[in-house]
């Protein structure tokens, strides 16, 4: 890609689809267990669908309004979209192709995909009855010839686009939709298969294909020709200045709006036919900017996340959570007014944060909860525990980003449930998203003074993606660490007052601001030392790395001989490869089982490391348009554990690939021997655990 060699970053969405280059290259590893590449491949096609909806648009909005627009704009936004348009094509060409290759793996393990012209004459039958009876009454066909105003098509679905002729006059062709019902019966149906160590399976899709002369019946046509299709729109929620409306009127109308949200993209199956093709782009009012995007006979592969299981021989091998070993015995509120304790998901189990709330709600010396939720699980055992403290009389505060993406409607449900059990819920600070993971407890003790302890969390307070996410979570009592904690939450309270609580910190770092400060003051340190030929050093793991800033200041430390180590799953905006560097800058990606969501950061400090966990990625919304918490890791056996688990990482020659100038993920390769960093930590942190148990240390 020589035109990023122009630049002084990477293009932030250029960065992003290499990333999903990543995930797709995963699909594509013949070692990956068969269901995991499609898992990938679901991933990979959810992950696009984010990007248009979010990004692209943005880009589209750029060009649309320019300066007038109330964002950072890109640098030519349209060359951007163009760019991205070549890559999303050649990326597409390798899912097919991936695609194609994963097929034949599900023959070879006797797996078939039937179309509906593939039935035999038992499973016709049962496709015949399966239709009536489940799925017939959710199927609504419009004939959109004969509709002036042409229907809404929703963001998320899929469609038929169905082409009907009789044999006699095949030059008069109708046209119709039928919204593939997906969300209320699922992707897949399991067919009778004709030899008991086969499994058939047909898509929902084709199960209406299979019926449409039943459908249609009525119009006596003989001939049927149908395409899947999907339209991406723009999900960017409009959130206006309007004082007279409330934040909760505002996101839902919002909410209400994304789903009239322009087209930024349509996927069509190239073989559909020319004419509907032309008539679907001239009523939906696309051009050929909109992202015209041909694929294959599929669409929505979001949907091969939840490929049916049980169709595989070998059953899904993802190895348990385990108990952290000083949480097994005794109350976690117990273990951790006497030390701190590191979780570290998805390894540790997830309980003790639960266990840890159940336990304050039950507490009669704990007087208040307040506790920051983001993204929430569909069943939260979090907020059971909020309620419960409430009904037993604790002062609960619960601070909800209402915007978090396409987790807004969800949230208002949790507000209102926790509002009407009594709760204090926070939910809007102006023009900023609250993306801390903080929790602090207080707690009287028997000489009536008052005792603060929480926690601070890299993840969601999220208990089914805590199985999937690698985040760490401090648990302490830490009175400096735990101030901090309620200066946050005071502002959360009290934001009117301006900065001057988050300026009162003096431990835990916070955004909006603080943190970017911070962070140049720790590097410049480093660039110190460097000139003076003293050891410096700095090692960073984070989501996403994009702020110009920050990167140029990195960039300064290289070019003054800081040795620099960065572990970025995502967005990638820095130049790794520079002559005037004086060491050559590491930099990693660990695409893997689990989605690698951690935020450490290490400082040699000169010898006196500072270690810190952290809710924010180095990108702009996170160091100026969020509420974050950083917070210093003091425990030099948990520091310890943070390092061994960011070395281990730095090792990985198995899952780790490059984040060099060119964009070219190739995998980090090594002679010595085979280090899967995921599995690596598992047996790190298992060992410890036995470890425990064999010496019975506290």
């Amino acid at each position: 890609m020589a035109h990023i060699q122009k630049r002084k970053t990477i293009a932030r969405d250029l960065s992003w689809l290499s990333f999903n280059a990543r995930v797709l290259q995963e699909a594509a590893d013949s070692t990956v267990p068969l269901r995991e590449r499609i898992r990938f491949l679901g991933i990979f096609s959810n992950n696009m669908d984010e990007f248009f909806r979010v990004r692209v648009a943005t880009l589209r909005r750029m060009i649309q309004f320019g300066n007038k627009a109330n964002m950072h704009l890109e640098n030519n936004p349209q060359q951007i979209i163009d760019e991205i348009q070549m890559t999303v094509l050649n990326q597409q060409g390798e899912f097919n192709r991936i695609w194609e290759e994963v097929l034949l793996e599900l023959r070879k393990q006797k797996i078939f995909i039937r179309t509906e012209k593939e039935l035999n004459h038992v499973q016709q039958e049962f496709v015949r009855n399966y239709y009536e009876e489940e799925v017939s009454s959710d199927i609504i066909p419009l004939m959109i010839e004969s509709i002036p105003e042409f229907p809404m098509l929703r963001d998320k679905s899929i469609y038929l686009a169905v082409v009907m002729w009789k044999k006699e006059s095949a030059f008069r062709k109708k046209y119709a939709l039928i919204e593939i019902p997906s969300r209320v019966l699922g992707r897949f149906k399991i067919l009778p298969s004709p030899k008991p160590d086969e499994h058939h399976i047909i898509l929902l899709e084709d199960v209406i294909r299979f019926n449409l002369p039943d459908i249609f019946s009525y119009f006596g046509y003989d001939h049927y020709q149908s395409h899947i299709f999907k339209v991406t729109r723009d999900a960017e929620i409009d959130i206006d200045d309007d004082v007279s409306t409330n934040i909760i009127q505002k996101i839902e109308k919002g909410v209400k709006n994304r789903r009239k949200g322009k087209p930024v993209r349509f996927v069509y199956d190239r073989e559909m036919d020319p004419g509907l093709l032309e008539y679907l782009v001239r009523r939906l009012n696309l051009t050929k900017r909109d992202n015209l995007i041909p694929g294959g006979r599929i669409h929505n592969f979001r949907h091969f996340m939840d490929f049916p299981d049980e169709v595989f021989r070998e059953k899904r091998h993802r190895k348990k959570p385990f108990d952290h070993p000083q949480l097994t015995v005794r109350r976690v509120t117990d273990v951790i007014l006497e030390k701190d304790v590191m979780l570290h998901f998805p390894y540790h189990s997830f309980l003790p944060l639960i266990d840890l709330l159940r336990e304050a709600a039950f507490d009669p010396e704990v007087t208040t909860i307040k506790i920051t939720c983001y993204r929430l699980a569909q069943q939260s055992k979090i907020i059971n525990a909020l309620i419960n403290a409430v009904r037993n009389g604790k002062e609960v505060i619960v601070m909800i980003e209402l915007r978090a993406r396409f987790e807004e409607e969800a949230n208002i449900e949790w507000k209102n449930r926790l509002e009407d059990e009594g709760a204090k819920v926070l939910v809007e600070i102006p023009n900023m998203k609250i993306h801390s993971k903080i929790c602090l407890i207080r707690k009287r003790t028997k000489d009536n003074n008052t005792l603060l302890y929480g926690f601070v969390s890299t993840g969601n307070l999220n208990e089914r993606t805590a199985k999937v996410y690698g985040d760490h979570c401090l648990l302490t009592s830490n009175q400096k660490i735990m101030a901090d904690v309620n200066r946050i939450f005071n502002f959360l309270e009290q934001p009117k007052t301006g900065m001057n609580f988050l300026r009162d910190c003096k431990v835990v770092i916070p955004s909006p601001f603080f943190v970017k400060r911070e962070m140049i003051r720790l590097i410049e340190e480093e660039i110190k030392q460097a000139r003076k030929k003293k050891p410096a050093s700095i090692t960073l793991k984070m989501n996403s790395l994009s702020d110009e800033m920050m990167i140029e200041k990195l960039n300064e430390a290289a070019r003054a001989g800081v040795q620099i180590k960065l572990i970025v799953r995502g967005i990638f905006c820095m130049m790794t490869e520079n002559k005037k560097f004086k060491k050559p800058v590491r930099a990693i990606s660990i695409v893997d089982e689990y989605l690698e969501h951690a935020r450490v950061w290490v400082f040699h400090n000169k010898g006196k490391e500072k270690v810190y966990i952290s809710s924010a990625d180095w990108m702009l919304r996170n160091l100026e348009h969020r509420v974050e918490a950083t917070c210093p890791v003091w425990n030099e056996e948990l520091k310890q554990e943070l390092k061994d688990i960011l070395n281990i990482q730095l090792e990985d020659n198995v899952k780790a690939r490059w984040l060099d100038n060119e964009l070219s993920n190739e995998y980090v390769r090594t002679t010595k021997k085979k280090i899967r960093s995921q599995v690596e930590t598992y047996n790190y942190l298992h060992k410890k655990t036995l470890t425990h148990r064999e010496t019975g240390s506290n």
